[in-house]
């Protein structure tokens, strides 16, 4: 939506804001609400996340929302109203009949509270909450808070205040605890643990390597005693369970990945989550759902993860109670196990596309558009220094996939990660992957270490699979000397960030280096950031294409973006609305592009 004259209010702990909040889990710039004539944008500019809805919460995104909104900023919980002004002059359009005011509701009485307080407000309010603050440059909007506690309770001391009218706010519904087993459920576990006895007293399963659990003369052996120990148990086994699927599920859990199996299978599913033996998510469609699928207990979670992790060389234990690994199609495999993982075994799953997606998909995705397509490509093929940053699950590991598939096949590569996913075609590449230590503590090789390895390699490219220590700082000298063309990733939520966060991760390499000349290295060696980010809707966008100018003065930097996307609402069905588009900033290197032939003089570049 277009804004006739925008109104911002940044709220947030900090002095500047122009709603002070004062809490632990409050940022100190933690949100922006830009105030428009029909509805108002909440910003999330926080680390903890604003919720704008029961099962919602903004990491990073803008959210389109109506006047009488609620939003969640830790322990307080707001409401905004309509601006007075744009309130008066819809009722005063001609034609439009002047509707009466509703009645005004009647204060709900509260306690005072005590903690947390919101600073900067002392009159009070009808109820004994402070009185909120009317004018934020819109002409009276009425933007309303109340504490409320960080942990859901059935009573919640909250109340929204609407143009200086006291309207309570309802409790949300206490969750529902899914570890409560109903009596069925728990026979049924008991008696899966029972088959589960007969069969390892029949085979001794316990014996066999992990390495040898997929094994083809192990599952003819294992249906045969499975089918045996189901008919001896026929009486116990409720009428309505189908045998033969009964059977099935039971030898996927002995030698395969359990209820996992039909999950992975399923093309539609993206990502795998047990959050315990009987909490299974998927995400679909960019969102997610809890689903039927159930382990009969934690051995058997702990028993998938095995036959998982024993073939890469890598293990789980009490003293080292998480890993990463991979499933034989490329799948990215996290777990963690007790003490760690309080509920139990979890398990994370990110899946590998079966179709090696290309631009073109994208494109048709509306992640990108075709003129930003073509020149990151030109930018790849002109050996310039990419950094692809975003947040968790944005798809900056695919775009890296894609963006490596235009390096030129002469050119050597090696790629380094810490489980291996990317999958270049190119004839000659060098995959590396990290090890982690073994029982002695000892033996591990970090990405830090295989980058400093890879510049003994003679490279043209290195490709890391995301920076997330003081390896930064070896990527940035091997950028800078000699290995143009490099790509990686980052976590961050803006080019700016993304560019912080890299002189941080810089400076965990422990080298006694000035911040100054830190900056002065990435600036020399970051040529393009590409920003990705997920959307509410579940999409994935290119929000940003920029490319960092040289230091000022004050030793910071100028990013520009070349493309953007600008965001404008959402619809009726909650799909995110807004355009991509050149910014009519032109890179630096647009000669450099003529000389190689790269681009035609008079040819548009964006």
């Amino acid at each position: 939506m277009h804004f006739a004259a925008p109104s911002v209010l940044l709220v947030g702990r900090h002095s500047d804001c122009d709603l002070r909040l004062e809490g632990d889990l409050v940022s100190r710039k933690h949100a922006r609400i830009l105030l428009g004539s029909t509805a108002f944008i909440v910003e999330d500019l926080s680390a903890n996340g604003t919720e704008v809805g029961p099962n919602l919460k903004l990491h990073g995104e803008r959210r389109e929302l109506e006047y009488g909104s609620s939003l969640r900023i830790g322990p307080f919980a707001l409401m905004v109203g309509e601006p007075m002004a744009a309130t008066q002059a819809r009722t005063q359009e001609p034609g439009r009949k002047r509707r009466s005011a509703p009645p005004a509701a009647q204060p709900v009485p509260l306690p005072r509270p005590s903690a947390p307080s919101v600073s900067g407000y002392v009159p009070a309010g009808p109820t004994g909450y402070p009185a909120p603050p009317v004018a934020y440059g819109a002409p009276n909007a009425a933007v309303a808070y109340a504490p409320v506690p960080p942990i859901p309770a059935a009573a919640i001391p909250a109340l929204a205040l609407l143009a200086l009218q006291p309207v309570p706010v309802a409790a949300p519904a206490p969750p529902v605890n899914r570890n409560m087993l109903s009596d069925e459920r728990a026979e049924a576990i008991a008696l899966r643990r029972r088959i589960h006895a007969e069969l390892l007293k029949n085979l001794d399963l316990a014996k066999i390597e992990p390495t040898r659990a997929d094994d083809p003369s192990l599952r003819p052996r294992v249906l045969t005693a499975l089918k045996r120990i189901v008919r001896e148990l026929d009486a116990e086994i409720p009428a309505h369970i189908n045998r033969d699927d009964f059977i099935g599920e039971l030898a996927e859990e002995a030698l395969g990945l359990g209820p996992l199996e039909p999950l992975l299978a399923d093309p539609s599913i993206t990502e795998v989550m047990v959050v315990d033996p009987q909490t299974i998510y998927i995400e679909r469609g960019g969102r997610l759902e809890l689903t039927n699928a159930v382990f009969t207990d934690d051995e058997r979670v702990r028993a998938v993860i095995e036959r998982i992790v024993t073939p890469l060389g890598r293990r789980i234990d009490e003293s080292q109670p998480l890993v990463d690994a991979r499933l034989k199609d490329g799948s990215r495999v996290n777990a963690v196990i007790r003490p760690l993982a309080l509920r139990g075994t979890a398990i994370t799953i990110r899946k590998f596309p079966k179709k090696r997606l290309m631009v073109d998909d994208l494109i048709r995705l509306n992640t990108l558009t075709a003129p930003m397509a073509r020149f990151l490509k030109l930018c790849v093929i002109a050996k310039k220094n990419i950094l692809i940053s975003g947040g968790t699950g944005s798809g900056k590991t695919t775009l890296l996939n894609i963006l490596s598939g235009a390096i030129p096949s002469d050119e050597r590569i090696i790629t380094i990660e810490d489980a291996a996913e990317l999958q270049l075609h190119q004839p000659h590449v060098i995959p590396l992957e990290t090890k982690p230590p073994n029982m002695e503590g000892k033996g591990a090789f970090t990405i830090r270490d295989l980058v400093k390895n890879s510049l003994r390699m003679r490279p043209d490219r290195i490709v890391v699979g995301e920076c997330r220590g003081g390896e930064a700082l070896d990527m940035l000298q091997a950028m800078n000397t000699g290995h143009d063309g490099s790509l990686t990733t980052i976590h961050s939520n803006s080019p700016p960030e993304a560019l912080a966060r890299l002189e941080t991760l810089a400076l965990m390499a422990g080298l006694d280096l000035p911040a100054r000349a830190i900056r002065e290295q990435i600036g020399r060696s970051i040529h393009i950031i590409v920003q990705q980010s997920r959307m509410g809707d579940g999409s994935r966008k290119i929000t940003h294409i920029s490319e960092i100018d040289e230091l000022d003065s004050d030793g910071r930097f100028e990013v520009r973006d070349i493309f953007e996307y600008e965001r404008s609402g959402v619809d009726e069905n909650g799909k995110v609305l807004g355009e991509f588009g050149p910014t009519g900033y032109l890179p630096s290197f647009v000669d450099e592009l003529l000389v190689r032939g790269l681009l035609k003089l008079g040819e548009e570049l964006i």
